[in-house]
């Protein structure tokens, strides 16, 4: 008497409607305009500038600092500059853009250094900024009083006015008798014992002046 074994296949093996003839190059999609909608991109942005008028063709940037430690110690260019370096440099934020200068309202200025070179890159710019008026002979409050479009424009507001170095790298020299002599370990648990103590020795000092001034009376 013989047995039947009937044994199971995996479904996960078995590769359903395997149509392998398909005619796939009817139904592949393909383009080869790309260099001429390039040339048409770079005419109309040529035309778009020539309309603009006499104007940089980059907006001003801030500098501002990078996040995290490794990378805060140089420069670069940030989004826009605050409504603080703004109202520092005595340009409105509504007018900002409108002469070439973009406005983040999400940066904050944490430092007063920061604050104070963003300031001085506005003031710097609008020193040499040129605003012609909207019709001839009508100049209206912010316009250049006698503006003449013979003057020669700046064509990157970036280059015009770069990103400063982060840093300055110390010149090499020796070691003073009282660098050698200073223990920075000590000092610095020095220091810290000192702010974690300031509440209790306020207090012993309170507590003294109370028992000096209960002796006297």
């Amino acid at each position: 008497m013989g047995f039947r074994h009937n044994k199971r296949v995996d479904p996960s093996s078995v590769l359903h409607r395997n149509h392998f003839r398909k005619d796939w190059q009817s139904r592949v999609k393909t383009w080869f305009d790309q260099p001429g909608k390039k040339h048409s991109r770079r005419v109309a942005r040529q035309e778009k500038a020539a309309k603009a008028g006499l104007r940089p063709t980059e907006l001003l940037r801030p500098a501002v600092r990078p996040p995290t430690i490794r990378y805060n110690r140089k420069l670069r260019a940030g989004r826009g500059f605050t409504k603080a370096e703004l109202k520092g440099a005595g340009i409105r934020a509504k007018e900002a853009l409108s002469i070439g200068i973009p406005v983040d309202h999400r940066r904050r200025n944490r430092s007063e250094e920061g604050l104070k070179l963003n300031v001085e890159r506005l003031e710097a710019y609008k020193a040499r900024l040129v605003v012609f008026p909207k019709k001839a002979g009508k100049v209206k409050k912010g316009d250049t009083e006698g503006a003449d479009k013979s003057t020669p424009a700046v064509k990157s507001a970036q280059a015009a006015f770069p990103i400063p170095a982060g840093m300055t790298a110390e010149q090499p020299r020796s070691i003073t008798s009282e660098e050698k002599e200073f223990n920075a370990y000590a000092a610095l648990r020095k220091a810290r014992s000192d702010a974690r103590l300031v509440g209790v020795r306020a207090e012993r000092e309170r507590k003294k002046r109370e028992e000096e001034e209960a002796k006297r009376k």
